[in-house]
Parts: structure tokens; C-alpha cells; sequence
């Protein structure tokens, strides 16, 4: 990690989509735009770009004598470009400021950067577009910054600088601080409550069935105890009423 920086020396789209400029595989179409695409820089730009200012996140009602009037506190101003909508004229939000020598260029960036104008916290940066090898501006998914809401946040600006990587031992979780061993131990306690609790569903679902064929048996049981008793039953009164008939039938002969 002695190579590593919180802001970029050069753009690389794949570890601009990174929160600490580690990926190896781009996690949105936006990164793979950028490393597709062969941005030129604007070559009608003047001025020099190491004295300019980009100022973004502007108010639409900031007019050029206002930011005139706030960046010539910092020192003298050579030129100063807002940025407008050439089909409407609406400003876009975001200017460059040109100064006439790097002691104030470094005090408005230093000062500047998130100051309120006409209620609006505003963004300053150097300028990157002619200054930063490799850059790729956001329409071309590249570029700084970004809203978490669109899900494509860039780092290594000055606005999301990267994350420092955290180096873990290979034998130690990065969230419970546990080696393989704990972890095994973990892992087979979960895994014997959760079958012990499924196990315990189980008899208690098999319950129920249980309980019905058990009285089902017995319903079973008893009938075929009465079928049996009662067919005992006749058997012994047919073997009572062929006892009556054989005793009385030597008396009926006494008497002729």
C-alpha cells in the first residue's frame, strides 16, 4: 500500500467505481462506457489550466457578476467562463475561474470549496479536464463524485477521496475477529439448532397424524372385540338351546 492515495495522479475508470481504487471487474455499464470510450479534451479551451478553477453544484440564478464578485476575494481574476445551456441559456450549474497567478488559485481552493452562494453550498476543484491523464468526463460514465441514489458513485476526487484498503490476516474474519476453527464451531452450532428446531416441527406436525391412527386402531380394536364376543355369544346359545332339546326328548319318550 505505499503507492496508495486518497486522490488520484491519473484517471482509471475501474478504480474510480472503486471505494478504495481496488476493483478488478467494474460493477455498472457507466465503467464500462468510460473504459470504452476515447475522450479528447476540448482543444477550443483557453487559458491556462493549471490556474483554473472548476466550480460546480451553482445555483441557476448565479449570474457571473455574482461569482465575479465572491472569487475576486482570493485574488486577481484573468477570465471566468459560466457555463450556459446554448438552446435556452439557463446556466448549468458549474463555471471556470481563471486566475492570474497559483497563490490565489490555492486560496480559493482551499477556502472556496463548499461555500454558501445565493443558497447553494457550492463544489470547487481544480480543473481536471486538461490537468488529469486519462480523464474521462461523467457523461461518458466517468468523472468524480456522484449521487448514491443513481447507484454510481466515483472516488478519488477531492469530493469522494478513496477509502484507505483495511489488510486483514488470512485466518481472521473481517466482521467477528474469528479464525477458520471458530468459525467451523459456529457454523456446526447453527447448523444442529436449526435442525433441531426443523426437527421439532416435524414431531409436532407428526403428532396430530399419530393421534388419529392410534384411535383409529383402537376404533379397529374394539369393533372386531365385539364382532368376536358376539359371535361368541350366539355360538354359546345355540350350543345351550341344542343341550334343551336333547334333554327333553328322552322324557317326551318316557312318557309313551
Amino acid at each position: 500500500m505505499n503507492e496508495w492515495a486518497p486522490i488520484a495522479k491519473e484517471y482509471d475508470p475501474l478504480k474510480a467505481g472503486s471505494i478504495d481504487g481496488t476493483d478488478e471487474e467494474p460493477h455498472d455499464r457507466a465503467i464500462w462506457r468510460a473504459m470504452t470510450a476515447r475522450y479528447v479534451p476540448n482543444h477550443g479551451v483557453t487559458g491556462d489550466p493549471h490556474l483554473t478553477l472548476f466550480v460546480a453544484r451553482l445555483s441557476i440564478q448565479t449570474t457571473e457578476d455574482k461569482l465575479k464578485e465572491v472569487f475576486s476575494r482570493y485574488g486577481d481574476i484573468r477570465r471566468m467562463r459560466l457555463v450556459r445551456d446554448l438552446v435556452t441559456g439557463f446556466s448549468k450549474g458549474y463555471a471556470f475561474i481563471e486566475y492570474k497567478d497559483e497563490r490565489a488559485l490555492l486560496k480559493a481552493h482551499r477556502d472556496a470549496n463548499k461555500l454558501i452562494i445565493d443558497q447553494r453550498e457550492v463544489f470547487v476543484d481544480f480543473e481536471l479536464e486538461r490537468t488529469l491523464k486519462g480523464w474521462i468526463p461523467r457523461r461518458l460514465g466517468g468523472g468524480f463524485g456522484g449521487k448514491k441514489e443513481s447507484g454510481q458513485l466515483r472516488f478519488g476526487g477531492r469530493d469522494r477521496p478513496f477509502r484507505k484498503p483495511i489488510n486483514l490476516p488470512a485466518m481472521k474474519s473481517d466482521f467477528y475477529g474469528e479464525g477458520l476453527a471458530e468459525k467451523r464451531e459456529r457454523g456446526w452450532s447453527r447448523d444442529w439448532k436449526t435442525r433441531d428446531r426443523a426437527h421439532g416441527r416435524n414431531r409436532e406436525h407428526r403428532r396430530p397424524e399419530r393421534e388419529r391412527s392410534e384411535s383409529k386402531r383402537d376404533r379397529e380394536r374394539h369393533s372386531r372385540e365385539e364382532r368376536s364376543s358376539g359371535k361368541e355369544g350366539r355360538d354359546r346359545e345355540r350350543r345351550d338351546r341344542s343341550r334343551d332339546r336333547s334333554s327333553r326328548r328322552p322324557r317326551d319318550e318316557d312318557q309313551f
